[in-house]
């Protein structure tokens, strides 16, 4: 790569950065410094296309119609869970062997274009399949999605580490989810205006869109110049899993961060029963247009903010931002709960899911950035992993927890979420601030 680089890029950074020293750098090495200003866009500009790969083929709308549309209504019980959980549950084997090497950027890079593959093959099924073998194809292919997704979660957070100093880690992140909610809004309305029920051809195309913008990712973070850091986890990468595991025993600092994420988890798990309350007062085919508008809006509106936030304190902006979904969750449980869940007519829930979505994208950013500050060298692709196979397996666990007492009522799991953030801002009060000034 070429010693300089383009005035361009160093005048953007500097914007960005936002202060006379734009090269400053903290908890990184001298000679990746020279490289910040080029790798913060690239790393920029991938994620703002998995971004955008993400919403073409979002398990509670697109795939969720497709399973549907292809005849497998049974199977869309199954999205979510395999989406979410599948990437994080195998991260500390994936962890061990990432340790290994000393430029990690190809793994990230082989993720995007596992899930580029992936993301073919769900088209291929919805295309040549029918039924539950469409279906069944479409659930496979997630699941390999979402190991890919395991490897871009373990390596990118450590890439970010050894490329990005400390104060510019939280707005990287809030420009790539402003960036790409800014983007969705314009996709949501061609998707969604004045059109009815799109055709198979109109959905796969969606599909293959998708995994282009995962193929163009991979190659823009195959250009990130990343040096060599320290290496580890030279045995079997099960057992250097497990051993790894001891960190929650032993690291004091990083399990009371685990609890409180996990305790967070409500601001993610409370978004569906919004939608399950709209649709007593509104048809559903309207609404899922008028939810994907505000959570677009939400990310596009708040996320830099967040993220520059982050980069003065990562643990207030957790903090606000379960304060904010604790806060949603209660008043919406307790006016349902009281007037019960037609009080507030069919745009009550959308503005509500609205402002769920801003608390998300806080606490989300929040605790990455915070991960991301309180580790350096093996220790950070090690509390990744682990914190992420952790929270995958509480996932499934709370998940099946609210979906049994959403079988006697859906206001009763809002009200137990809310309580649960509430619990996630008081455990977020005690942990302990890891960004430098």
């Amino acid at each position: 790569m070429p010693a300089t680089k383009p005035d361009t890029i160093d005048q953007l950074y500097g914007l960005i950065a936002n202060e006379e020293d734009a090269r400053v750098c903290k908890d990184i090495p001298e000679e990746a410094c020279r490289e910040v200003p080029r790798n913060f866009f690239l790393i920029l500009f991938s994620n703002v296309l998995t971004k955008l790969g993400d919403l073409l083929i979002s398990p509670k709308t697109v795939l969720a119609w497709l399973m549907s549309a292809v005849g497998a209504p049974a199977l869309v019980a199954w999205l979510v869970p395999i989406r979410e959980s599948g990437s994080m549950v195998p991260q500390m084997v994936i962890a061990a062997w990432v340790r290994r090497k000393a430029v990690r950027k190809w793994f990230w890079t082989l993720g995007s274009f596992g899930q580029a593959v992936s993301v073919a093959a769900m088209a291929a099924s919805v295309w040549f399949l029918e039924g539950y073998a469409a279906g069944g194809g479409i659930v496979a292919a997630l699941i390999v999605f979402s190991l890919a997704r395991g490897f871009c979660s373990v390596s990118m957070k450590d890439v970010q580490g050894k490329c990005i100093p400390k104060t510019r880690r939280g707005r990287l992140s809030g420009l790539a989810t402003t960036i790409g909610g800014t983007a969705t809004v314009v996709l949501t309305g061609l998707l969604f205006w004045d059109r009815g029920d799109p055709s198979i051809a109109f959905y796969t195309t969606l599909l293959l869109l998708a995994a282009t913008l995962w193929v163009i990712a991979g190659v823009l973070f195959a250009n990130v110049e990343e040096y060599a850091g320290e290496t580890g986890g030279g045995g079997n990468a099960i057992n250097e899993a497990f051993k790894s595991l001891s960190l929650l025993r032993d690291d004091a600092p990083f399990r009371h961060f685990v609890i409180t994420r996990a305790l967070l988890l409500c601001s993610a798990l409370a978004s569906p029963y919004f939608v399950v309350l709209a649709q007593q007062e509104s048809d559903i085919g309207w609404m899922l247009g008028v939810f994907l508008l505000a959570s677009s809006l939400a990310s596009s509106l708040s996320a830099s903010f967040w993220g520059w936030a982050a980069d003065t304190s990562s643990r207030r902006v957790m903090i606000r931002g379960a304060a904010m979904a604790s806060s949603v969750c209660l008043v919406v449980g307790v006016l349902a709960l009281v007037l019960g869940p037609g009080f507030g007519g069919a745009w009550f829930y959308p503005v509500a899911f609205f402002v769920l979505s801003i608390a998300h994208a806080g606490v989300r950013l929040g605790r990455k950035t915070y991960l991301v500050d309180m580790a350096g060298g093996n220790k950070r692709t090690d509390y990744t992993a682990v914190s992420n196979t952790v929270i995958g397996v509480l996932l499934l666990v709370t998940g099946g927890f609210t979906a049994a007492i959403s079988m006697i009522s859906d206001v009763a799991v809002i009200l137990v979420l809310g309580l649960m953030g509430l619990a996630g801002m008081l455990s977020a009060l005690r942990l302990e601030e890891v960004t430098e000034d």
